[in-house]
């Protein structure tokens, strides 16, 4: 891990890699390469510029599915995590829901998460279930059980609350989920750049996540599937590269992944992923880990002994994010303050609008720590907020 790789990190002292991350410039430079040398359409062209487009854009698709230990026909490439779980939820789960019906979600969940059920519901009739958040920004799992029932058809939960930093049990929920014979959607977006993904041991049914929250390109992201579920689902759009035959009478579908892939896509985008997570793996994802857990701890520290300040949730597990008040300060008003000094937070409701009801807060800001970032970068924000303080007369 090299602060100096990171162009933008060096210039600010940027603290919302919850938001979106810094991009290396391993990355950049990779998405030069491919403009500069290798840039044409893929799958089709018989020529060397589309074979070697071709080449680099499927074994970028190989490098995630080592990365999160899967099969290559089971990384569907999408826009980012919304629309991963907007697919799987009009292609696979919406056909399997009718009116009565559950599907559970929980009361932390990103409106990415939260929205695209709301839909479903509305279309099918079914009911959407949350489990609930207590105090401390953990699940009420207690009253899980009571809500898997023989009703539930479906269970989307995040793996890393994107307001709290609650590191939840997804293994132990899957688990509990499949014995009832209910599959599983994990919201991976804050997690995929912060802990080990795999799939496998999860044994999730689906898993979703961004490129631009991984030191990769913005407008890429990637559905994992399992492929038994995959082979069931119907297309999400239509078009090219999705089908194997059309006639006017009828189409059929092409293999997976390529099934849920219409049109062209972000090549450029998958190849940067792929240098991304080589970056990842490179640095090790045990490593940066330890040292967001190391930042998060000198954070948290600093943070709480700052007069007026108070962080929301106190969670059993918690990874590098940390949202707070300080006295009746607008969260905006604070990040105001905050850029004057060069410091980049997010201010705001998060798109997790409902955890703010639950804490009873409009807003909050937040402090979501990345592998580039440094202790001295905290000091600088714990120094600036008594000044903001004082500034309001809090």
């Amino acid at each position: 891990m090299n602060r100096e790789d990171f162009p933008l990190a060096e210039q600010t002292n940027y603290l919302d890699n919850g938001a979106t991350t810094q991009k290396p410039i391993q990355v950049i430079e990779r998405l030069n390469r491919f403009y500069l040398n290798e840039n044409a359409n893929v799958h089709r062209g018989v020529y060397k510029l589309s074979q070697l487009a071709t080449e680099a854009y499927e074994n970028s698709r190989t490098a995630m599915a080592h990365f999160i230990h899967c099969d290559t026909d089971e990384i569907i490439y999408t826009r980012g995590t919304t629309e991963s779980i907007n697919l799987a939820a009009f292609s696979f789960v919406e056909p399997l829901v009718k009116k009565g019906d559950e599907i559970l979600i929980s009361h932390m969940e990103h409106h990415s998460n939260i929205v695209p059920w709301q839909l479903v519901c509305e279309r099918t009739g079914a009911v959407l279930k949350v489990i609930p958040v207590n105090d401390s920004g953990d699940l009420e799992l207690v009253q899980l059980d009571e809500l898997l029932t023989e009703k539930t058809r479906f269970l989307s939960l995040t793996h890393i609350s994107n307001v709290l930093g609650t590191i939840n049990p997804i293994k132990e929920i899957i688990a509990k989920a499949h014995k009832k014979g209910i599959p599983v959607l994990i919201d991976g977006a804050q997690a995929i750049a912060r802990t080990s993904v795999n799939v496998r041991e999860l044994d999730a049914d689906f898993y979703a996540f961004s490129g631009h929250k991984m030191y990769g390109p913005t407008g890429i992201g990637v559905l994992y599937g399992k492929r038994t579920l995959l082979e069931t689902m119907r297309p999400y759009q239509s078009g090219g590269d999705m089908i194997r035959r059309v006639t006017l009478e009828k189409t059929t579908w092409n293999d997976l992944p390529y099934k849920f892939e219409a049109g062209t896509p972000n090549i450029a985008g998958a190849v940067g992923l792929a240098e991304a997570v080589k970056y990842l793996e490179k640095a090790g994802m045990d490593n940066i880990e330890e040292y967001e857990q190391e930042l998060l701890n000198y954070a948290e520290e600093k943070l709480k002994a700052i007069e007026g300040l108070k962080i929301i949730g106190d969670p059993q597990k918690r990874a590098a994010v940390l949202s707070f008040t300080l006295g009746d300060a607008h969260p905006h008003d604070i990040a105001h303050e905050l850029s004057i000094k060069k410091i980049a937070v997010r201010a705001g409701h998060h798109c997790a609008q409902p955890l703010m009801n639950r804490f009873k807060v409009p807003a909050t800001t937040r402090v979501s720590l990345g592998l580039y970032n440094t202790k001295e970068e905290i000091d600088l924000l714990v120094e600036a907020l008594p000044e903001i303080r004082e500034k309001f007369k809090l």
